[in-house]
Parts: C-alpha cells; sequence; structure tokens
C-alpha cells in the first residue's frame, strides 16, 4: 500500500504526532520511556492478545524527515515507511508505504485473499487518520 498526501501542517508536527504514539506504544510494552532519539535500531516485542505477539524493529529516524519500521510474525513480515517532506514552513508532503511478505504458501494465499478486501479499508482508515492529525494542528 503507498498513499502520497500533502498536508497543511509543518512537517515537525506530523513527525511529533507519529512520535508521541510510537514512544506510548513502547512505554505500554516495555515501560520504557524513551526519546526519539533513542530509537534508531530499537527493537521490542508487542503483545496483541495472549497468544499473538510481534517483534517491532525500528529501522530509521531521521527528525522531521523519516520514521520506518518493521513488525515480524511467524506468518508475515510488515515494512512501513513513513517520509516526510517539508513543503515549506507550513506544509508537508507525507509519503507512506507499506510492504508485506507471507511465510508458506497458504498463508500467502490467504493474505492476497485478503489483501484485497482489506486494502481498501485499510487505506480509507489511514486517510482518515491523517486529516485528524491535519485538523489537530493549532492553527
Amino acid at each position: 500500500m503507498e498513499i502520497v498526501k500533502k498536508m497543511k501542517i509543518p512537517a515537525g508536527f506530523f513527525y511529533n504526532s507519529v512520535m508521541k504514539s510510537v514512544l506510548f506504544d513502547i512505554r505500554e510494552q516495555t515501560g520504557k520511556q524513551l526519546t526519539p532519539e533513542q530509537l534508531n535500531n530499537f527493537s521490542y516485542v508487542k503483545t496483541f492478545s495472549k497468544s499473538s505477539s510481534a517483534k517491532i524493529e525500528i529501522e530509521k529516524v531521521v527528525e522531521n524527515e523519516a520514521y520506518h519500521y518493521r513488525t515480524s510474525t511467524t506468518a508475515n513480515d510488515y515494512r512501513v515507511q513513513y517520509d516526510i517532506k517539508a513543503i515549506d514552513s507550513e506544509n508537508c508532503e507525507v509519503h507512506y508505504t507499506e510492504t508485506m511478505e507471507s511465510y508458506g504458501f497458504l498463508q500467502k494465499m490467504n493474505d492476497a485473499a485478503l489483501g484485497i478486501i482489506l486494502g481498501f479499508v485499510k487505506k480509507r482508515n489511514f486517510k482518515k487518520m491523517l486529516t485528524m492529525i491535519e485538523e489537530s494542528y493549532p492553527s
């Protein structure tokens, strides 16, 4: 999935919004209170339910420009990239990319079928999230 959106907010505001969410998740999962500067190459295990967890590896953090991470489970490997480009002091462009590699033939077939159905919903929800971030900017 790939989404590119021009936003009427500064690049730093978008970056800080993403970082708040990331740091909150890390604190909830690990109890560690980190700063964005400590995130490059940081990894932790995220528990979704009693029987479901994933390893999160933060691969790239560049202030006001990028946040990339990988989520690995026994069935899949997801890569997510947020690349942020400042257009000027009040506008930015967000380039979001999400890729998934599935392990095993049956998992690949299942993910392909679900991807068609869920892809639209995920894209719509992600765009709503971007709009909510944009609307939360104090203008």
